[in-house]
């Protein structure tokens, strides 16, 4: 059984390493600086007015849609701030040196405009069921918005990502969350990892049943708890070393274009090394151009899909820029990156030795125990729902059920699994998300440039 599994991983990280990364590399930076020059940067110039919409200074009860434009947020960022933040920033260091964080920053920001474009489309292509909730994503804007270009072909194209989406449930939300989930808590308390999966397999049933609107409820309340404590932590460290954060940026820029990985005993890394490491960690942390948060925001009540769009845009900001960011300074100041340690070990040697600067060291394992822990969960539920979705439009929804009992199993075997397969699984199955997505985003453009076009007409005087 050894064997086949190193065989099946072999396969898995030859596709990684030669075809499906360089594949994110030259599509996935460069679609979203063509969407940002193309529309004037939108993404940033327009980023007060999103932050408004946020606010619900435009809610209406009466549009259509299951949630308000904040949960419709909160349900993506549960998705997207999760074991990204904690274990993805530390595996891209681990493997691209400092200089990966720049190339995250970079798909961060650039990132954010992609999602501007595939949430206004998943919101301008949704459908309505027959008891008034809807269904977005992806899919419909492949299958309805490419009809008249491709023909029968846009219905398999959206057959494709439906299928990848459903996969990928199943390794990004799921068994990448549990295998951390029970990882940490193996190494700090000393649980038994088959124990956490069972319970978390439980956990995650109770929440997911209820659909959408238990799910937006959920983490409407985690994401901002569990950020807010995870933050001052970091915050805490930044301030008791904020001499060296000056010099942590100046190795992330510099190692940027040269490479230092910490793995292999400081070898070096070429800089394509820390450029592929840094855009692949920085899909898995925000998802832009994946098309996944296009299905929770195309759930969102509004008329005008533009505004959505921008409150999408906000998610790469927080996800990458901000906490993707903290949790990098702090494992770069503290000389973490330098312990030869992988993945939740080196996060937690961070905050462990920058709190125990001001005695508070023997909080720093429980901090990051229980911010992994709810990132993670959050993460599944949210990812649960985009595999229902997909679910539903592949095999009808009588079939829903069928496939949450199945995550729930994934979540078991995740939290079995090692971490080096389950990583290489999660890169694979990402890729068959983005890449027909981000053809979808480049053929959809003009109705993305006529949407912003109309919607801005009517500004300032939006109802």
């Amino acid at each position: 059984m050894e064997k086949v599994i190193h065989f099946i991983d072999g396969i898995i990280t030859g596709y990684n390493e030669f075809v499906g990364g360089y594949l994110l590399l030259f599509l996935l930076v460069p679609t979203g600086i063509y969407f940002a020059i193309r529309f004037k940067f939108l993404h940033i110039t327009k980023f007060r007015h999103a932050i408004g919409i946020i606010s619900g200074k435009y809610d209406k009860k009466e549009d259509i849609g299951d949630i308000n434009h904040f949960r419709a947020l909160t349900t993506a960022l549960s998705a997207t701030v999760g074991t990204g933040n904690i274990v993805g920033v530390a595996l891209a260091i681990y493997y691209g040196g400092p200089g990966a964080i720049f190339w995250m920053w970079v798909t961060g920001f650039f990132g954010m405009m992609i999602k501007l474009v595939e949430c206004t489309l998943s919101q301008k292509f949704r459908g309505v069921h027959a008891d008034g909730t809807v269904a977005g994503g992806p899919m419909y804007y492949m299958e309805y918005g490419l009809k008249n270009k491709l023909g029968k072909y846009a219905k398999w194209l959206a057959m494709i990502f439906a299928v990848a989406t459903i996969l990928c449930s199943f390794g990004t939300g799921n068994m990448a969350q549990s295998n951390s989930m029970s990882d940490v808590l193996q190494s700090n308390y000393n649980i038994q990892t088959w124990i956490s999966g069972l319970f978390f397999t439980g956990l995650v049933f109770l929440v997911i049943l209820g659909g959408i609107k238990r799910i937006a409820e959920v983490t409407s309340k985690l994401v901002p708890l569990m950020a807010f404590f995870y933050l001052l932590s970091a915050f805490i460290i930044l301030f008791t070393f904020y001499k060296a954060i000056p010099g942590a940026f100046e190795m992330i820029v510099t190692d940027a274009f040269t490479g230092t990985a910490a793995k292999g005993g400081f070898l070096g890394a070429a800089f394509i090394i820390a450029l592929r490491y840094g855009v692949a960690r920085g899909l898995f942390s925000n998802e832009a151009g994946q098309g996944s948060a296009a299905i929770a925001h195309s759930a969102a009540k509004t008329k005008y899909p533009v505004r959505e769009g921008l409150v999408a845009s906000v998610g790469p900001f927080v996800d990458t820029i901000i906490v993707c960011t903290l949790t990098a300074l702090v494992i770069i100041i503290t000389g973490a990156w330098m312990s030869g340690q992988e993945g939740v070990e080196m996060t937690v040697t961070a905050f462990t030795s920058g709190l125990e600067v001001i005695n508070m060291g023997q909080y720093a394992q429980h901090i990051v125990a229980a911010a992994l822990v709810l990132f993670a969960f959050s993460t599944m539920i949210s990812w649960s729902y985009y595999g229902s979705q997909a679910t539903a439009y592949v095999f009808g929804w009588k079939n829903v059920t069928w496939y949450r009992i199945l995550f729930g199993v994934f979540v078991f075997l995740g939290s079995l699994g090692k971490i080096d397969i389950v990583w290489n699984f999660v890169d694979m199955v990402i890729t068959f998300m983005t890449i027909p997505n981000l053809i979808a985003l480049l053929l959809l453009a003009p109705v993305v440039s006529r949407e912003i076009k109309n919607y801005f007409s009517q500004y300032p005087n939006f109802d």
